[in-house]
């Protein structure tokens, strides 16, 4: 076990100087750099304290076999296979929005990376993961493809709603799915944005499809705190969208189902480790 490498890590992943962690702990800077070098181990009781100002767990801190960065899962699949699979099943089922959607989510996204260990990671993947895993749940609909690919292009590039090639339709998802980057009230605007979605079934599986795949990637991207705070909104918002799905779109159960079953998953797995 390699405890002073992983408090490296873990401090250079939170953003903070050896002297920060040691204000959190309560220790002298000292200390940080001699438990990093594996001169000193820390007090049994000052772990607690150390994981929480480096946003783990007591348990990873002490994981042994740690493998090196360049060996780390950082993907769930490789982006440029999605991809032709995607623009295959868009050419031959005809889904014409689809097959626009590909070049120009891609396009907008260029130079965009997802977040902490997925840095090197093209943030393409994101929106590719989702509309790969709606085919392979036998959703055909162009409207709830395209709007997987476009769902963040509104939000992250500036890109203006009537520019997206799309429908009207396709274009009121990507519009719900879009949130108001400076509100005046962060939580009415919250309770505003699920209760709008709410109303759209297609944009509910949407955003469900949205949540599942964050949630898959969060150990590889988000810190402890993020971690906790996408959980608590999970079961606050994003569950009842669910039954929104179920209640006001049968065809859609058959995916609904899965994602259910994914995010339940996920929800006791992560509720456990935090």
């Amino acid at each position: 076990m390699d405890l002073g490498r992983n408090i490296y890590e873990y401090r250079k992943a939170a953003g903070k100087t050896q002297q920060q962690v040691a204000d959190d702990v309560g220790v002298a800077a000292q200390n940080v750099s001699q438990w990093e070098h594996n001169e000193y181990a820390p007090d049994i009781y000052k772990l607690v304290d150390l994981a929480k100002s480096l946003n783990t767990t007591v348990g990873r801190l002490l994981e042994e076999n740690r493998l090196p960065k360049e060996r780390k899962r950082n993907r769930l699949f490789n982006e440029e296979r999605m991809y032709t699979y995607a623009k295959t099943a868009a050419t031959e089922r005809k889904l014409y929005q689809t097959a626009k959607a590909l070049p120009y989510a891609r396009k907008k996204h260029e130079g965009a990376f997802r977040k902490g260990e997925q840095k090197n990671v093209p943030y393409i993947i994101h929106p590719l993961t989702m509309v790969c895993e709606a085919l392979s749940m036998q959703i055909y609909d162009d409207d709830i493809l395209s709007a997987l690919l476009l769902h963040d292009v509104v939000e992250d590039t500036d890109t203006p709603l009537e520019d997206l090639p799309v429908s009207s339709e396709a274009k009121e998802l990507v519009r719900l799915m879009t949130k108001d980057p400076h509100p005046k009230d962060k939580t009415a605007a919250k309770k505003a944005y699920y209760e709008e979605l709410s109303k759209n079934p297609k944009a509910a599986l949407v955003k469900c499809f949205d949540r599942v795949n964050n949630r898959s990637d969060m150990a590889l991207g988000f810190t402890r705190d993020k971690m906790a705070e996408y959980v608590e909104e999970t079961e606050k918002y994003i569950v009842p969208l669910i039954r929104v799905i179920k209640d006001t779109a049968p065809e859609l159960s058959n995916p609904c189902w899965l994602l259910s079953y994914h995010m339940y998953s996920l929800l006791e797995t992560y509720k456990r480790l935090l």
